[in-house]
C-alpha cells in the first residue's frame, strides 16, 4: 500500500485530485497540519516528510475517502466580512450624502476639471429630488452594518383618510410634497454667458511677458496694443487699425502702454527705460521721457488726471505731470526690494483724491497717499536713513516720495494685477503668481485683509466690471485646475459665475470697454480674444415727480 502512494501513478492522481477540488486550502495552510502529522508520527522518515510536505496525506486506496478538517489560525481568515447595509437609504449608494467632493482615496494629482454654474445647480436639484423621493428617511447609526432591514410602517388604509384634502390619493403629481415644494422654491439667477468669443484678431510679436503691459482700451472705443517694436490702434467702431509709433532703437521693444483715463492720450513705456506720451486722433508725440528709469524696463503705467505713474525696475514708481515741460518727475516713490511689475490709481481725481497701489516680484502690495500722509513715521517707524536701508535705497540718496501708507506681505509670489472696486470706495483686490495663485482683498482705510481665494493658478490681471459687483481674474500656468482660464467672480461671495477658455498659453492680459459689458483678452498664443461677459449700462430711471419736470404743468 506505501508502495503505491509513493509511486508516480498515486503522485499524479494525488496531484490531479488537488488541482481539481477548487475548496481546496491553500498551501501554505496545509503545510501547518502536515507538520503536526510529521511530528505525530515520527517513524516516518525526514526524507519521505520533505518530499510530501505541501500535499494533502491522502490515502487513493481507500475509496471512498474522507478528507480531514484543515485548521487555519484567526490570524490568517481566508472570508470577508460583508455588512448587510439599509437598502432603503439611497444617500450611499447614490451619492447622495452632504460632503459630495470628499474623495474616497486620497491621491496627489487633483483632476482638472472647467467649472460650469448652470450645469452645478442642475446637478444639486436633480440631486435634492433624488435624495427626497427614493431616500425619505435617514438611517440611525444603529442601523449601520445590520444583518435585516428594518420594519417599514405599514400605510393607512382606512376610509376616514380621504376626508384630508392632502391625502396622496387626491394628488395629481406623483412626486412627493417635499419634492414638489424643493423644485418651485426660487433659485438665483444665473446669467448666461456665451462660452465662445465674438470676435479673434491676430496679433504677431504680442509679448507672453508676465512683467509687460501691452493692452489697454480707452474710454472713446480705441484700443491699444503693443505688438513687438510699434504700437497699433484698432478701433472699435469702425474696425480699422492704425500705426501710432515705432521703437527707433533696434534693440528696444515695447513692454507697457496706458490711455489717460478720460481722453485719447496715450503714454508708452520700453524696455530701455524710455517714456513717451501720444495725441492718439493726431497720431502725433506729445511729450519724451529719456532714461526715464535710468535704462530700466517700464513695466507698468497708471494716470490719474493729469499725472501718470510709472514703475520700473529699478525698483521705483515715479510720478509725471505731462504738462511740465522740464520733463522731469515731481515726486519719486521707493518702497519696493525688487522690479515694479503693477501699478493702479483708485480714481482719476488726480494724485491728492486718490491711492496709488503698486505691486512688485518681491511679493509685495504697497499703497502710497501722494498727499503727504506718513502714516509709518507716525506710528514710531525708524527715521528715514534706516527706512531707506530698509527699502534698498542708499542713505546719500534723497528720498523725494513718501513712504507707503500701507504694505501688505501676505502674497507669495510676485504681484502683478491690481484693481480698485468701483463701487465699494478704499477696496483693493490683488493677485498673486504661480507660487502663490491667491486673490486677496483689502481694506485700504483700516489696513486689513478682507478676504482671500485660492484660484488654483497663477493670477496674470484683474479688472472690475462697472456696470455689476463682479471681478474678471485671467489665468495662467496650473497644477490643480485648468490652465489659461478667464474666471468671473462674484463679489463678496467670491462665487464663480462662468469660465471661460479658448487661450491656449498665458492669458498676461485684459482690458474693459468704455460701455463696461465685452473685455479683451491677450496671451502668448498672439490672439486677442474679445468676450461679452457682461450685462449693458441701465439708464437711471427719471424721477416724474422732480420740480425740474415741466411738462406735468401742460394741460
Amino acid at each position: 500500500m506505501s508502495s503505491l502512494k509513493n509511486s508516480s501513478f498515486g503522485k499524479r492522481l494525488r496531484a490531479s485530485h488537488d488541482n481539481g477540488n477548487e475548496n481546496s486550502p491553500r498551501r501554505k495552510r496545509r503545510r501547518l497540519d502536515l507538520n503536526l502529522d510529521a511530528q505525530s508520527s515520527p517513524s516516518r522518515s525526514p526524507s519521505k516528510r520533505t518530499r510530501i510536505i505541501g500535499r494533502p496525506a491522502t490515502d487513493v486506496t481507500n475509496t471512498p475517502t474522507r478528507r480531514q478538517k484543515v485548521r487555519y489560525s484567526s490570524g490568517e481568515s481566508g472570508d470577508r466580512f460583508v455588512p448587510a447595509r439599509d437598502r432603503d437609504s439611497l444617500r450611499a449608494a447614490y451619492s447622495l450624502g452632504e460632503e459630495q467632493n470628499t474623495p474616497l482615496f486620497s491621491t496627489k494629482s487633483i483632476p482638472r476639471f472647467l467649472p460650469d454654474p448652470v450645469r452645478d445647480q442642475a446637478n444639486d436639484l436633480y440631486k435634492s429630488v433624488l435624495r427626497s423621493e427614493l431616500s425619505t428617511t435617514s438611517p440611525s447609526p444603529g442601523r449601520i452594518l445590520a444583518y435585516s432591514s428594518p420594519l417599514r410602517p405599514k400605510p393607512d388604509m382606512s376610509p376616514d383618510r380621504l376626508d384630508n384634502p392632502t391625502d396622496l390619493t387626491y394628488q395629481i403629481s406623483p412626486m412627493q410634497r417635499e419634492t414638489r415644494s424643493i423644485m418651485s422654491q426660487p433659485r438665483p439667477h444665473i446669467r448666461n454667458i456665451a462660452k465662445a468669443p465674438y470676435r479673434c484678431l491676430d496679433a504677431p510679436d504680442l509679448s507672453d511677458d508676465f512683467y509687460t503691459n501691452l493692452v489697454d482700451w480707452s474710454s472713446t472705443g480705441i484700443l491699444g496694443v503693443g505688438l513687438g517694436k510699434s504700437i497699433f490702434l484698432w478701433r472699435s467702431e469702425n474696425q480699422t487699425v492704425a500705426k501710432l509709433c515705432t521703437v527707433s532703437d533696434s534693440k528696444d521693444e515695447y513692454s507697457s502702454v496706458a490711455w489717460q483715463q478720460t481722453g485719447s492720450t496715450l503714454a508708452v513705456g520700453t524696455y530701455e527705460g524710455q517714456l513717451r506720451i501720444y495725441d492718439a486722433p493726431t497720431l502725433s508725440l506729445i511729450r519724451t521721457y529719456k532714461d526715464a528709469h535710468d535704462g530700466k524696463r517700464i513695466a507698468c503705467l497708471s494716470w490719474t488726471g493729469d499725472t501718470l505713474s510709472s514703475g520700473s525696475r529699478d525698483h521705483s514708481v515715479q510720478h509725471w505731470d505731462h504738462r511740465d515741460p522740464s520733463n522731469k518727475p515731481f515726486k519719486r516713490s521707493v518702497g519696493h526690494k525688487q522690479e515694479v511689475c503693477g501699478i493702479k490709481w483708485s480714481s482719476d481725481g488726480g494724485p491728492h483724491r486718490a491711492l496709488l497701489a503698486s505691486g512688485g516680484n518681491d511679493n509685495k502690495v504697497c499703497v502710497w497717499d501722494l498727499r503727504g500722509s506718513k502714516r509709518a513715521q507716525t506710528l514710531g517707524a525708524p527715521e528715514p536713513i534706516s527706512m531707506m536701508r530698509a527699502l534698498g535705497v542708499a542713505s546719500t540718496q534723497k528720498l523725494t516720495g513718501d513712504l507707503p501708507l500701507y504694505k501688505f506681505h501676505q502674497h507669495k509670489a510676485a504681484v502683478k494685477g491690481l484693481a480698485w472696486d468701483p463701487h465699494i470706495s478704499g477696496v483693493l483686490a490683488s493677485g498673486g503668481g504661480q507660487r502663490d495663485r491667491c486673490i486677496r482683498f483689502w481694506n485700504t482705510s483700516t489696513g486689513t485683509m478682507l478676504s482671500e481665494v485660492d484660484t488654483g493658478s497663477q493670477v496674470c490681471n484683474l479688472v472690475w466690471s462697472i456696470n455689476s459687483h463682479e471681478l474678471v481674474s485671467t489665468h495662467g500656468y496650473s497644477t490643480t485646475a485648468l490652465p489659461n482660464q478667464i474666471c468671473i467672480w462674484k463679489y463678496p461671495t467670491m462665487s464663480m459665475v462662468t469660465s471661460l477658455t479658448g487661450h491656449t498659453q498665458c492669458v498676461q492680459y485684459v482690458a474693459l470697454n468704455p460701455n463696461g459689458d465685452s473685455i479683451v483678452t491677450g496671451g502668448g498664443d498672439q490672439t486677442l480674444r474679445f468676450w461679452s461677459v457682461f450685462p449693458g449700462r441701465t439708464p437711471a430711471p427719471k424721477n416724474e415727480d422732480s420740480v425740474l419736470n415741466y411738462g406735468k404743468l401742460i394741460r
